[in-house]
């Protein structure tokens, strides 16, 4: 299944498809952005598209369906969107009440910085959109911290599917994504751990500093 949607994506991808895809995959609509961003960018290593273009539409894309997340959180409020992440179809999206409490407590712990941080976060990412809706943060706030969230996670992954373009084929790419997808995983975890440590660590030095 993962190397049917690699193999789709490499032969299909333009810039509508890069936002329309990253749309849904930060909407409550589970996609993985790997499937998008990596082909895409091992395209811009072969010369049919621009690598800053496919970061660019990529992140506005993430925009849009963390914006989608936020405006029905901010509408429709806690009790329905508890009531949908606990139905059939949100369990079909992979959601579920723990879920979003857990994203709803993370915010809570980390303020307007948790749509940053959280959006470079596997398990946290799509979800960090519905408690900035439900707190109804500032949404100028909002877009700016998750574009640059968003505009991060982006950049590491087209990165990755450039630097593949100099080692193998597209045949290759596919089979290697789908063999070390825990392992980029896992990689994508370890770089940003040092920048959340770092963003903690000055927000409190800064809270500390004007007591």
């Amino acid at each position: 299944m993962i190397a049917e949607l690699f193999q789709g994506a490499l032969e299909n991808l333009n810039y509508f498809w890069v936002t329309f895809f990253m749309m849904i995959e930060s909407s409550f609509i589970p996609f993985p952005s790997e499937v998008v961003v990596i082909p895409a960018a091992f395209m811009a290593a072969e010369g049919t598209m621009s690598l800053p273009l496919v970061i660019l539409f990529a992140t506005i894309g993430g925009l849009l369906g963390a914006t989608i997340n936020y405006v029905l959180s901010y509408t429709l409020g806690r009790k329905i969107i508890y009531a949908f992440a606990d139905s059939k179809l949100g369990h079909l999206c992979l959601l579920d009440s723990e879920k979003v409490a857990y994203a709803e407590e993370y915010f809570r712990k980390r303020g307007v910085l948790a749509t940053l941080i959280g959006r470079l976060i596997p398990a946290v990412r799509q979800l960090i959109s519905i408690p900035a809706g439900l707190s109804k943060m500032n949404f100028g706030k909002f877009a700016f911290f998750t574009f640059l969230g968003a505009g991060a996670w982006n950049i590491i992954l087209a990165c990755i599917g450039y630097a593949f373009h100099g080692v193998m084929n597209k045949d290759e790419l596919i089979e290697k994504v789908q063999h070390y997808s825990h392992e980029f995983l896992l990689v994508l975890i370890i770089i940003f751990v040092g920048f959340v440590v770092y963003m903690i660590y000055k927000n409190k030095k800064k809270g500390a500093s004007k007591q």
